[in-house]
């Protein structure tokens, strides 16, 4: 019990300073190393600067009051593509995903604006993602791809919107109530800003699109050329009349100092540069920051981040790096592990309205930022423990498939991620290091799954791959799975060191390996799934392997997850190949079983409608009573075909026992009680059933949008571990207050 405190002592040490602000229900917070994912839209509140807003492309979105010394991730049900702060209360922010949202309570809790909640209907999520659309009985603007509000009038808001290709300058004049059109714009807006110094109720705006500068002033419109396609816009309003627009595009950077009117080509030193995100302060354009790479200068390659302080007119690298890490960039953990061209140079850049010094830079991983005009650059996504070691500060963009437990030291935990590879804590999760060493480099992107021998200590297996995000259908579209690179790795010395164990197996993404408890202690058998290859099997611990394909009839089978009966019956799940929404052909997924370790493999027939299974659990005192997660098929406005099923004879029948959610990843049984059960999938939710999966509910506290598994804490019944497709691992309380969290709005907060 002692030492369950002290390690929790450390955790609540770490949350308390990753949190920092309201407490979610049952506690759940994030844990890991922080970082590891692509962070955009990084948007600083004109009010405070200490206050900042972040999205990903994993559905997170994150805000710091403190300057980015610590982050709460909030979810919105989708991905944000753009923040926008109300110029007159600081307390009031909107954010853009499935619809258009607003907090008036400094970020706390949203409500849905646009479409009215009045009129929504439902929500639209069959694709495989599940992604969401809001529908409603009436809309008439469509989509919304930008936002301005009017510095002097919080309720005068204006938005372009509808088609695409086609959209139009909307606004209104009741904070959203209602809206009106103003005019056409040029295709694909990306930015809106409105002239302060024209007159309120007869406002300038300027409207960024791919191809054009719009310029509206109420009923004339004029578009304005760019001089090529633009990548990236950023404009700020100085003493002059007009404003200083920056634009990036494949052909270069490019400034226009007369409102778009002329513009000239900017010219970085040395040559050959790539640019990426622009961005300037509103209220003082002469200063701009912009992302570049691919610079050849003194014999290298550089990437970092170029500034002007004279509208353009010359660039000096505030931030260059090539083979070594710059003096002026302080990065967290990301550089020392996977080098510097790892995270890139940024994707979005933003520079405060009221502080030309202050710019922070979002990239494939980290977030930046500097104070100091570009001096120096500062990671704000980790926090070092002590050496080598990090824990999160609350901005986690990682996918993370496993939470797994030393059984010889119960500080010792790891997590396998999605592009970071393998975690390991030897703190009892309070901080994290790198533990892929002696994992092939090409197979240290994704480490899927891992498990410890529990008779040997020290001993355990990791299966890795270079490809990741599998199951999911993107991963195929577009290169053959036989060229996947990966394999099995053994340490001996619990997880801190590994060395390739893979003799006999092809190359493969090995996404899941299973210990046979029963095997032999010097003669360990273990299975391992290949994806696009079959099952492996090894009776030497792991140092042979041979594939065990017999019975199965697909080809280059899509062999995801493995289970293992206490009868001894083995299962393996092919995950499907279609996305179609199309069922009864050679897209669907399928589900073996063996009774003879893998020598031979029996189909057995899935649920009727069901074409996905994504996971399975079997009963350790009922080895027939089977548990089966389903992904649901894109047709209907839900999807078809998902949720869990129950087998109580070995998979000859099934009923479906959780419908609500149709997009399940996995089923967990509670080792430590058969009777509880847990489910969770890509619907913002984690289920739980205390009476062997007749019932369910949904657990309080927990709303990322892309839930994985869960995982039992093995150190209290009540807690549990969550992992996730883009938001690390979550850890809390099952028996959490069950209240709202972030989404204010009743029709759509998850769950319903």
């Amino acid at each position: 019990m002692r030492l369950r405190n002290l390690i929790f002592l450390g955790i609540a040490v770490v949350v308390s300073l990753a949190s920092a602000l309201a407490e979610r229900p049952g506690g759940f917070h994030v844990i890991g190393p922080g970082g590891g994912g692509a962070m955009f839209n990084p948007t600083i509140s004109p009010h405070d600067p200490n206050t900042v807003l972040i999205s990903c492309d994993m559905t997170g979105s994150y805000i710091t009051h403190d300057g980015g010394r610590t982050w709460r991730m909030f979810n919105l049900r989708g991905v944000v593509n753009f923040f926008v702060f109300d110029p007159q209360d600081q307390k009031t922010m909107y954010a853009h995903a499935t619809g258009l949202w607003r907090s008036t309570d400094g970020g706390e809790t949203w409500n849905l604006v646009s479409p009215a909640p009045s009129s929504v209907r439902g929500v639209k999520m069959n694709s495989d993602h599940a992604d969401e659309t809001i529908l409603t009985s009436s809309d008439h603007v469509g989509g919304i791809y930008a936002m301005a509000i009017d510095p002097a009038d919080s309720d005068v808001l204006y938005i372009a919107a509808g088609e695409r290709e086609k959209p139009g300058l909307f606004v209104s004049r009741d904070a959203g109530k209602t809206w009106q059109k103003q005019g056409d714009l040029a295709s694909r807006v990306r930015r809106i800003w409105i002239d302060p110094h024209s007159p309120n109720g007869a406002r300038r705006v300027f409207v960024g699109g791919a191809k054009a500068l719009t310029v509206v002033a109420g009923s004339d419109v004029k578009n304005l050329p760019l001089p090529a396609a633009a990548t990236d816009l950023s404009l700020g309003f100085g003493s002059t009349a007009q404003p200083v627009v920056y634009m990036t595009s494949e052909k270069g950077t490019f400034v226009s100092t007369d409102g778009g009117a002329n513009w000239h080509q900017c010219e970085l030193p040395g040559g050959g540069a790539k640019v990426r995100a622009i961005a300037t302060s509103l209220h003082h354009p002469e200063t701009a920051y912009l992302s570049y790479s691919d610079l050849v200068l003194d014999g290298k390659t550089w990437l970092g981040v170029a500034k002007t302080e004279n509208s353009g007119a010359d660039w000096k690298l505030a931030w260059k790096e090539s083979t070594a890490p710059a003096n002026n960039v302080h990065d967290d953990w990301i550089t020392a592990r996977f080098g510097i061209t790892w995270g890139e140079n940024p994707l979005n850049m933003t520079v405060a309205d009221q502080d030309p010094n202050l710019a922070y830079g979002t990239d494939l991983g980290r977030t930046m930022r500097t104070t100091d005009g570009g001096a120096n650059w500062n990671a704000m996504y980790s926090r070092e423990v002590n050496e080598k070691n990090w824990t999160t500060v609350g901005l986690d963009v990682t996918t993370t498939y496993g939470v797994h437990f030393d059984p010889f030291d119960p500080k010792r935990i790891f997590i396998t991620y999605t592009d970071i590879g393998l975690f390991r804590s030897e703190d009892g999760g309070a901080s994290w290091t790198s533990a892929t060493m002696g994992v092939p480099s090409e197979w240290t992107n994704t480490t899927y799954w891992m498990v410890f021998d529990p008779k040997v200590k020290g001993r355990a297996w990791s299966v890795n791959s270079w490809t990741h995000d599998l199951p999911r259908p993107k991963m195929w579209r577009h290169r053959a799975v036989s060229t996947y690179k990966g394999g099995v790795c053994r340490s001996d010395d619990g997880g801190k060191t590994w060395v390739k164990s893979n003799t006999g197996m092809d190359e493969t993404a090995a996404t899941h390996i299973l210990l046979d408890l029963e095997s032999p202690v010097d003669a360990r058998v273990l299975y391992v799934s290949g994806f696009g290859r079959g099952v492996y099997k090894s009776v030497d611990g792991g140092r042979t392997w041979k594939l065990k394909n017999q019975g199965i009839t697909q080809s280059e089978p899509f062999a995801w997850r493995l289970s293992r009966s206490s009868k001894g019956t083995l299962y393996v799940l092919l995950a499907r190949r279609s996305e179609d929404g199309s069922i009864g052909n050679a897209g669907d997924g399928a589900l073996y079983r063996s009774t003879d370790g893998a020598e031979h493999w029996e189909r057995v027939a899935l649920p009727t409608g069901v074409n996905a299974p994504n996971g399975l659990a079997v009963d350790s005192q009922y080895p027939d009573r089977l548990y089966l997660a389903a992904w649901a098929r894109a047709v209907g406005q839900h999807g078809e075909g998902g949720g869990i099923y129950l087998s109580e004879n070995g998979g000859k029948d099934w009923q479906p026992v959780l419908d609500q959610d149709q997009h399940v990843y996995d089923v967990t049984i509670d080792p430590a009680d058969p009777k509880v059960l847990y489910a969770a999938g890509f619907e913002s939710s984690v289920w739980r059933s205390t009476d062997r999966g007749l019932h369910w509910a949904r657990v309080p506290g927990f709303n990322f949008k892309w839930a994985h598994r869960v995982i039992p804490d093995p150190q209290d019944h009540q807690q549990i571990y969550v992992t996730t497709f883009g938001g690390s691992v979550w850890h809390g309380a099952v028996d959490g207050k069950n209240e709202p969290i972030d989404i204010a709005t009743p029709v759509l907060q998850p769950g319903q």
